[in-house]
């Protein structure tokens, strides 16, 4: 229950940060933050979390992180449907917080705003195919899993700096990836802000965003583990 509370909190901070800087920074053109700034804002939000909360869930905040886990024998799979659970209502919850927040300003339009949702083709920020979305959300989210694995690993960097690497992997992954997709590589992170956009493409085209960050976590935990490590047997 600790760890789920945990996931929860970190996964609402990971939405209201990143998707909250995108919402409300980034929509203030003289702010200056731009894609830049998005990307640093969800970087940021990783690495301060997986400071305050790595020590008691992992800080996984991402379904995609949490399945590619349990492949790379990393993370009990009896414990999956929890996180996951905990994840999506964390990243609801922060987006329904986020919804209050701008709709008090009178000249932010619920109705026509995409609510920093994902999207492919003509819902792509830079109108990307539905296979560039696919595959760069796949292959995104396997180097993540990879770098998570990685610089988590007992042979790796020093105990207390994986959330440097972690969060830096994932400004990195919105900085080439927002253009493309508005970056997802997060199920979750997807999922709430759909919830809330005044289109319904959002929840039409969310399929994409479960189906690829999960398959590139998997193929991105099986093969560290076929690559680097043998399997943990320590749960």
């Amino acid at each position: 229950m600790r760890r789920s509370v945990a996931e929860f909190l970190g996964t609402f901070w990971l939405v209201f940060g990143g998707c909250g800087s995108a919402l409300i920074s980034a929509a203030f053109p003289e702010l200056g933050i731009g894609f830049v700034g998005v990307a640093f804002a969800f970087g940021l939000t990783v690495l301060t979390m997986a400071y305050a909360i790595g020590h008691i869930s992992g800080c996984h905040l991402n379904p995609a992180i949490s399945v590619g886990l349990v492949v790379g024998k990393r993370f009990p799979a009896k414990d999956l449907p929890a996180y996951v659970v905990a994840q999506v209502l964390g990243a609801i919850a922060a987006s329904g917080v986020l919804y209050i927040i701008v709709t008090g300003n009178p000249s932010f339009n619920a109705a026509s705003s995409s609510f920093a949702s994902n999207g492919f083709a003509e819902h792509s920020p830079g109108s990307y195919s539905l296979l560039a979305c696919f595959v760069a959300e796949f292959v995104l989210t396997f180097f993540f899993l990879w770098v998570i694995m990685g610089s988590t690993d007992k042979r790796g960097v020093p105990a207390g700096f994986a959330p440097i690497a972690i969060g830096l992997c994932l400004t990195l992954i919105h900085l080439i990836s927002i253009p493309v997709t508005n970056t997802s590589v997060n199920p979750a992170r997807s999922t709430g802000p759909a919830i809330f956009a005044g289109y319904w493409w959002p929840l039409q085209q969310l399929w994409l965003f479960w189906i690829a960050p999960i398959l590139g976590g998997a193929v991105g935990g099986a093969a560290y583990l076929f690559l680097f490590k043998e399997p943990d047997k320590s749960f």
